[in-house]
């Protein structure tokens, strides 16, 4: 697999409501720069990246403002109104052959490591393979009122991390064959599974978080300077 096109997919469409900002979050400033060009550095520079593919909000006015719009190994196309519609976008625009590692524009602490663990994988997962965190804490299911109506056992329970790892036009095919049925379709994976494929799942750094609300921006930071050490 060392000779096959690596396409990085980046769902970069979304205004980040949670976070309560005047500006899409993935534009929002992380130490000296914004957390989309954290996450557009680390895979422009991955050696085996041949190419970066960001789908964005038609209005968007920030990316062209980016010093990585310029890349040479970077284009856009037009996303959708929810990520699976961005994605799909991205994956018209490459070739079949591709593997696409398939990563949210809010993880700027990906590492270069859990790419070549990522990579490296697909020869024990050849249907395809996603980073994950196991789960540490007690798990609690709550009722709409939040008051807990059981403890669920956290054996073999994970959190879904990004880059998710699949051929292009496997996963395109499913995930436009979900939407079309009107199958909710939260990450790559999600789409694998619906289609009766079950992807690999290999664990990746704790600190690869996904920026969500403010409060994530300070411990990012802290992510971010740890990394570079």
């Amino acid at each position: 697999m060392r000779d096959e096109t690596v396409i990085a997919v980046v769902p970069a469409a979304g205004i980040g409501r949670r976070m309560g900002a005047q500006i899409p979050k993935q534009y929002l400033m992380l130490n000296e720069q914004s957390i989309l060009g954290h996450t557009l550095d680390c895979l422009l520079s991955h050696p085996r990246i041949d190419q970066v593919v960001v789908a964005l909000h038609p209005e968007d006015q920030h990316f062209r403002l980016l010093p990585q719009s310029r890349h040479a190994k970077l284009c856009s196309v037009m996303g959708g109104g929810e990520r699976a519609d961005s994605v799909l976008a991205a994956l018209e625009a490459v070739d079949d052959a591709s593997w696409v590692l398939v990563h949210d524009a809010a993880r700027p602490c990906l590492s270069h490591g859990d790419i070549d663990t990522l990579l490296q994988s697909r020869e024990r997962f050849p249907q395809g393979v996603i980073l994950g965190s196991p789960v540490r804490d007690t798990m609690k299911r709550a009722n709409d009122e939040q008051l807990i109506s059981e403890t669920v056992s956290r054996d073999n329970l994970w959190h879904a991390l990004t880059p998710q790892c699949f051929n292009a036009q496997v996963l395109r095919n499913n995930i436009a064959l979900a939407l079309s049925k009107g199958i909710a379709i939260t990450d790559e994976a999600s789409a694998m599974e619906w289609a009766g494929i079950s992807p690999g799942i290999i664990e990746g750094r704790a600190d690869n978080i996904k920026v969500t609300h403010p409060n994530d921006l300070a411990l990012a930071s802290l992510f971010l300077n740890n990394l570079r050490q």
